[in-house]
Parts: C-alpha cells; structure tokens; sequence
C-alpha cells in the first residue's frame, strides 16, 4: 500500500498537534488510557530499521526537566532516556516479530542511504509543547522549510526503486515531527493531574536545533540503546561514517 506524501508546507501541524492532544485527553478523561503491556515482556520480537535524527543534549535536558513533573505524578510509567530521544525521518522497515539483521543485507541499505544523504540538507526542528496520544505523551516538533520532507521523500523513491525490504508508508505516512517521550506502561494512578500537565506544557518552549547528521539503526520498538544496532552515520550532505 502507498501512501501519498503529505509536504510540512501543505500541514497545519499546530492544528494536527492539537486534534491530537485533544482527542488524547478525552480518552483518558473516560479511564481510558491504554496502557502498552509490551514494554516489559521478554516475548516481545519486533525488531525494524529506522533512520533518525537525535536531539542535543540541551535539548533533551530540557524535556527531562518537564518529565519530573510527571516522575512525581507517575513514576511507574515508562520514560524515554534522554539517550533513546529520537525524531523518526522514515521507519524503513517497520518494527514486526522476528525480523531480524540477517535477514538482510546491512550493506545494501547502508550504501543507499549514503547516496540519499549526500544531497540532503541540514534542516532545523523546534521542539515545544506537548501533546499527546491515549497511550503516550509526545514532544512536538515544528520543522522549518523543507529540508525534511525533502529528504523524507528522496528515501521514499530510493527504496521503491531498490529492490529491498522494506515497509515505507505501509502503517502511516510520516507527516510530523515528534519525539515520543513517555508510555503508559501501567494504570494511572491520577489521570486528572496527568492531563493537567499535559495542558500546562501544551505550548512549553524546550529548544531548537539544527539537524545535520542522521543515523541508520535496527531497532525494538522502543528505540531502546541497549537493542540498538547503529549501521552508520550520515552527514547530510556527505558521505556517511561508520
């Protein structure tokens, strides 16, 4: 299934955040947000290849200050460290039971990837606010120009071309910006208290950065560093680094 790509310049992401945010906040309003009973099962096989940009540590200092308002309200649910804090540019292959490295060639995606990235441009993020989904609460991300979804849609039409595995745009066609920071991973003990930090950081400045060098990892669904297999790092614009 293919998706038709969206462009940053054509989404109102503001808006797109905010339907979010408030569909989230009804659903657990009603006692029901859902909790992901996988984060702490040993069964759990899914396994993907992703490529990613990582925020600073400026930045990712700043989301753990907001995600102490949360430790005090919530300390059993699970929070991202600021190691595993990432913003999606494409899940190559999504995330799926069993797959595994050896199923593939690494070398093959690495090269190709190489060949995307040597004419991509740095682009910069903003991250600010909050919003949030019935299972998570998530950065908001605001890209500016269209160094992003250019080099969003150079990896679609490599991959489509290639020959290779993968699943690009086959759950979703990536369209934001965003970090996933917290899953509920156990009943809430206060869901009023949640949503009220959730609204008191709808619209928190956290930082801006420029994003000028990408990874290409395989991955658990959680972008856990310990499960993580970085294949190389890209410079955009040059070629990329083991």
């Amino acid at each position: 299934m293919e998706v038709a790509a969206t462009s940053f310049a054509r989404m109102d992401l503001p808006a797109h955040y905010d339907a979010m945010r408030t569909a989230a906040i009804a659903a657990i309003a009603r006692g029901e947000a859902e909790i992901d009973n996988l984060i702490d099962s040993p069964h759990d096989t899914r396994y993907g290849l992703t490529l990613l940009a990582r925020p600073p540590a400026r930045v990712t200092s700043a989301i753990e200050g907001l995600l102490a308002d949360f430790r005090r309200i919530e300390p059993d649910q699970y929070y991202y460290p600021a190691a595993d804090t990432h913003l999606t540019v494409m899940s190559i292959i999504s995330c799926y039971d069993g797959f595994q490295l050896a199923m593939i060639d690494p070398i093959k995606y690495v090269d190709l990837v190489g060949t995307i990235t040597r004419n991509a441009r740095p682009f910069r993020v903003k991250f600010a606010g909050l919003t949030a989904s019935a299972g998570s609460v998530i950065v908001q991300g605001f890209p500016w120009g269209d160094g992003l979804e250019t080099l969003r849609q150079d990896v679609r039409e490599a991959f489509r071309s290639a020959g290779l595995q993968q699943s690009i745009d086959q759950r979703y066609s990536i369209q934001t910006a965003h970090a996933t920071v917290i899953r509920f991973r156990k009943p809430l003990l206060d869901a009023a208290r949640v949503l009220a930090a959730i609204e008191k950081y709808r619209a928190w400045p956290i930082g801006t950065f420029e994003v000028d060098r990408v990874e290409l990892v395989a991955n658990d669904w959680y972008q856990r560093t310990a499960n993580t297999v970085r294949l190389a790092t890209y410079s955009l614009g040059s070629a990329p680094r083991a």
